[in-house]
């Protein structure tokens, strides 16, 4: 018998294979969601305003709302909510934007950082709970694959 495990899979194969994966996203995603949710009122972020200051956090620099949400793949308004209850907690703020009047630059600010850091710890920490003798390998080749899903998939929106 022959392992064709390194093979890559033909089309016919591979589409049920990554609809799996793609299965097991859904309820994995709004799980985490809903642990960030819980822990909410502790760090006064909800699952929209961290998605923000991650991205503003990743970024390294400040962003207007129209990049914010294009990267994070959400709407410009759901964006500009989030902002402005990040702004009312203090998380960021706003700054004039040289290269667009009516655009302005949304900008972390220290607590923001902090909050954002702290988020991040925490949930390293729990994740870091998973277990499964996963190896560095497992997770490189996880990410591989979701990332060139996401591209493949942009590419198919675009077409």
């Amino acid at each position: 018998m022959v392992d064709n495990s390194d093979s890559p899979l033909p089309p016919a194969e591979l589409g049920p294979r990554l609809a799996e994966v793609y299965a097991t996203l859904g309820p994995l995603y709004r799980r985490v969601a809903r642990l960030v949710e819980q822990q909410s009122p502790s760090n006064g972020l909800s699952v929209g305003v961290r998605a923000v200051l991650e991205r503003l956090e990743m970024a390294g620099a400040a962003e207007t709302v129209p990049q914010i949400a294009r990267t994070l793949e959400l709407s410009r308004q759901f964006v500009q909510r989030m902002v402005n209850d990040a702004m009312a907690a203090g998380f960021v703020v706003l700054k004039p934007n040289p290269a667009h009047r009516r655009s302005s630059l949304v900008e972390l600010t220290g607590a923001g950082l902090a909050a954002i850091r702290a988020v991040q710890a925490n949930e390293h920490e729990t994740m870091g709970r998973v277990g499964g003798d996963l190896t560095d390998a497992d997770v490189a080749t996880t990410l591989r694959v979701l990332r060139h899903m996401l591209t493949a998939v942009n590419e198919i929106e675009v077409d």
